[in-house]
């Protein structure tokens, strides 16, 4: 499957692997489908819990770029985990400080993390 790999900077054809292979000590992931770049060994994990199992969750990250990922999640996931806004009422809110429509998975490089960070710590301000 052609998947942007943010390692590469490019589309690469993508190899569909297992959990076994990416994380070989996490016993719990071994079942799990992964999408890895065999170019720098980044990886994607897949929707395995929908009706499309090995749909790749977005792009292929860097590790840097995964963290960055996790943090920005750290402070979205509360806002709607609380009860005080809508998972879709939280998207919003950031896709339109940004002016594109905004999902985690699809950021590409650390730049795009921290302009989103930004705007991220000022919905959490704004709604905390």
């Amino acid at each position: 499957m052609k998947i942007y790999c943010c390692g590469c900077g490019a589309e690469v054809d993508a190899r569909l692997t297992n959990g076994k292979e990416i994380y070989p000590h996490r016993y719990d992931l071994q079942k799990l489908p992964f999408w890895r770049c065999d170019s720098c060994s980044n990886y994607v994990g897949c929707h395995h819990k929908t009706s499309t199992p090995t749909k790749p969750l977005g792009h292929i990250p860097t590790d840097e770029l995964r963290k960055a990922r996790l943090h920005i999640h750290a402070l979205v996931d509360p806002l709607w985990q609380s009860g005080k806004m809508s998972r879709d009422e939280v998207y919003k809110k950031i896709s339109e400080k940004l002016g594109y429509v905004y999902h985690t998975a699809n950021l590409k490089t650390l730049e795009e993390a921290r302009e989103v960070w930004k705007v991220v710590r000022s919905v959490y301000q704004e709604n905390s």
